[in-house]
């Protein structure tokens, strides 16, 4: 894998951007983002998830068996959350940059999610062509971690 830096979010081959407004408070969303243990709860395809290295790295298990051992490279209070793929079983990835913005509007907030990808011509493709599937998991994630907020 390459490794790339926040720029990339910017600048990656392959770029994916969905944006959603949910009513949690931007602080309620950064600590669900930084309770990597908790993504399981909210995010229906992540199958596990534990921090690494005293918090500065991930380790990311996907439904189907994807795994993704990963640096995080923002964690801005409130504002960023940033992680960069270092290891992966994906076949054809070559680098990967995920991004998640908070924005705070009208006493919730505005979640900003890039995918910045780059990899064969066919994972290039394949990522292209996921793109309604993406944009759908994102958005259910947003709602699911909405609903977990408001709950606690």
């Amino acid at each position: 894998m390459r490794s790339v830096g926040l720029e990339y979010a910017e600048t990656a081959p392959v770029r994916l951007v969905f944006v959603a407004k949910i009513s949690a408070a931007p602080e309620a969303v950064f600590e669900a983002f930084t309770d990597v243990e908790g993504w399981p709860r909210w995010f229906r395809q992540v199958k596990d998830a534990r921090s690494t290295d005293g918090g500065k790295g991930r380790e990311i298990r996907l439904m189907g068996g994807t795994l993704f051992r990963e640096t995080v490279m923002a964690a801005d209070p409130h504002e960023r959350y940033a992680y960069r793929v270092d290891e992966t079983n994906a076949p054809g990835l070559r680098a990967l940059l995920e991004e998640w913005t908070l924005r705070p509007s009208d006493g919730g907030t505005v979640v900003r999610y890039v995918f910045a990808v780059d990899g064969t011509a066919v994972l290039r493709g394949a990522v292209r062509a996921m793109r309604p599937g993406l944009r759908r998991a994102f958005h259910q994630a947003v709602r699911n971690l909405d609903r977990m907020v408001a709950a606690a």
